[in-house]
């Protein structure tokens, strides 16, 4: 052996040693992170559904986020009630009104879907923490046109939006509006696709932002998103969201257009975590309760990920 081959095999050697590569070589290939194999999971469980996805989440204390297809403005359905809620709160802060007027349920405030005050008789007399109340945890949609009433509409809830910087956040009509329209509409299918009449719209990044700032004590005030945070966990409605965690509070607000949408968005919440997670989807053509599983399957993993850690 020459004396130039013995010097580079030696040279090769102590590059061994030092775990130096040589040029040219392939770098082995690095595992995935933990919060990869998280985002890695959670994009098998929507590939299991046929249906439109946008899902933000993130964890307060860690500042880390999964994304996907974040920042689309997506159909929120009753989702946007919490915004309606955000500036109820905000004018009682500004003196308008107080949680504790009442309100004197009309005939002509009754709508259909979801709720109870369609079922109560007229002259029925409610606060309005009773119309918040039964807005969130039942989704009343009778109660939502109510205090879209008593706020003047829809455009005080997107001025405050904008203000947040949240632009996709938008109330887009009245509960009253939208189930006019799907009568008129030749089927619930093509009202969807068409997609001319959401009843709300939202990014599910901005959602997520807007759950933060109630987390935070920045919606409106410390005292109002408290309020707002402990009327979410009010929810009655646990086929998502809730449905397979332990350990955590679950203060949430659903929106339903089955089987087409089917979303989801609130905190987990236990002692040493507090994650927001937001799961809009649209364009579903299956059964229902799948959707609403894989969803509740999501929030699993993200409960387990974040809960072991």
């Amino acid at each position: 052996m020459s004396r130039m081959r013995v010097f580079l095999a030696a040279l090769s050697a102590v590059a061994l040693l030092l775990g130096i590569q040589p040029a040219g070589a392939q770098q082995p290939p690095q595992p995935p992170t933990p919060l990869a194999r998280l985002q890695t999971n959670i994009e098998r469980i929507t590939r299991s559904v046929n249906a439109k996805w946008g899902i933000y989440i993130k964890c307060m204390e860690t500042g880390e986020e999964i994304s996907l297809n974040v920042d689309e403005a997506m159909d929120t359905m009753s989702v946007i009630k919490i915004p309606l809620m955000v500036e109820v709160f905000r004018q009682i802060d500004a003196g308008k009104f107080a949680l504790t007027d009442r309100v004197e349920l009309k005939e002509t405030d009754k709508r259909p879907g979801t709720g109870v005050l369609r079922s109560l008789d007229a002259g029925a007399s409610l606060t309005i923490k009773d119309l918040l109340t039964l807005m969130i945890i039942v989704s009343d949609n009778s109660a939502t046109d109510m205090l879209y009433e008593k706020v003047g509409g829809i455009e005080p809830v997107n001025q405050l939006m904008q203000s947040y910087s949240l632009p996709s956040i938008k109330a887009t009509g009245l509960a009253a509006e939208w189930f006019k329209a799907i009568r008129e509409a030749p089927s619930a299918r093509e009202f969807h696709l068409e997609g001319k009449m959401p009843f709300g719209l939202s990014s599910p990044r901005d959602m997520g932002k807007l759950l933060e700032k109630i987390y935070k004590g920045e919606a409106v005030s410390k005292a109002a998103s408290d309020q707002m945070l402990q009327i979410m966990r009010g929810q009655v409605y646990s086929s998502r969201l809730p449905k397979y965690v332990t350990g955590y509070r679950v203060p949430h607000k659903t929106g339903d257009f089955l089987p087409f949408i089917g979303n989801d968005v609130g905190l987990l919440e236990s002692q040493n975590r507090h994650i927001v997670i937001c799961v809009f989807t649209a364009r579903h053509d299956g059964i229902g309760a799948n959707l609403e599983d894989a969803i509740a399957r999501v929030s699993e993993q993200v409960a387990n990920f974040f809960g072991f850690r």
